[in-house]
């Protein structure tokens, strides 16, 4: 048995700017026989675009499956055009949130004190926020990475604490693996996973042990049962092979099997 049992396995799927209603439709027709009922043992969510939640909080209405949103914003409300807040997202039954995913941080400029921020605000309103930190590629070469990702922690522990994430979960997602078919070794991922639980036990020991800390970037069907036989690796934020229902469901599978 690998999982800590306090640690039930979690796997997500980041469909990130890709979808359309028919193709939402069959990805949840082919998946929701195993995503009924106890078919799996790991917790399973879908994080789609903001257009099509409300499709995936009807379609997934009768399942075990969560529902998750991509981003919100960093305000609660007001004339902030084109946002989303984590109130919203509430409002229509959106169960989770990813926050500070490595794209929002490199291609759209999102600081630290912006991802405390929507991680304050979406637990505030309900919503689990699944907090991602990575290093970047250079930051990786040079050395720096447990430096990179505990400064990317703590600057949302330092403005909210612990309790969010253990309502919510941890991601650590190397910016140089996201999308490019490269991944962390899983005795690499392992050393980062168990860095950030550290770094969580500085602020509450006991509350460090049920943070479940996900990997993400390139995971796979071949890699998922090597990642998830790690001590501190507990599940995964799947993109690319999340796409494919059958693929992502190979990843739960993989995620059953370590329990």
């Amino acid at each position: 048995m690998r999982f800590d049992m306090t640690r039930k396995p979690f796997v997500i799927a980041n469909w990130k700017m890709n979808a359309n209603t028919q193709a939402n439709q069959a990805w949840m027709d082919e998946a929701r026989v195993q995503l009924t009922g106890s078919a799996l043992a790991c917790d399973v969510a879908v994080c789609a675009p903001f257009v099509y939640l409300p499709q995936l909080c009807e379609g997934f209405s009768h399942s075990a499956a969560l529902v998750g949103a991509q981003n919100c914003a960093s305000y609660s409300h007001g004339a902030y055009t084109g946002e989303v807040s984590a109130a919203m997202l509430a409002d229509i039954g959106c169960d989770m949130v990813i926050v500070g995913h490595s794209e929002r941080r490199t291609l759209f400029g999102e600081t630290d004190a912006i991802v405390a921020e929507k991680v304050r605000l979406a637990y505030e309103n309900g919503v689990m926020p699944i907090l991602c930190v990575g290093e970047t590629l250079q930051e990786r070469e040079e050395g720096r990475t447990i430096e990179v990702v505990a400064a990317q922690l703590k600057a949302v522990l330092d403005t909210v604490g612990v309790a969010p994430l253990l309502r919510g979960a941890l991601a650590y997602e190397p910016v140089w693996a996201i999308g490019t078919g490269k991944s962390a070794t899983a005795e690499d991922a392992q050393s980062v996973h168990a860095a950030l639980r550290q770094v969580l036990a500085q602020y509450d020991e006991e509350g460090a042990q049920a943070v479940r800390i996900l990997y993400g970037g390139s995971v796979k069907p071949a890699n998922a049962a090597e990642l998830f036989a790690q001590q501190d690796i507990d599940g995964a934020l799947v993109g690319g092979a999340s796409l494919k229902a059958q693929e992502f469901l190979a990843i739960c599978h993989c995620a059953d099997a370590a329990v």
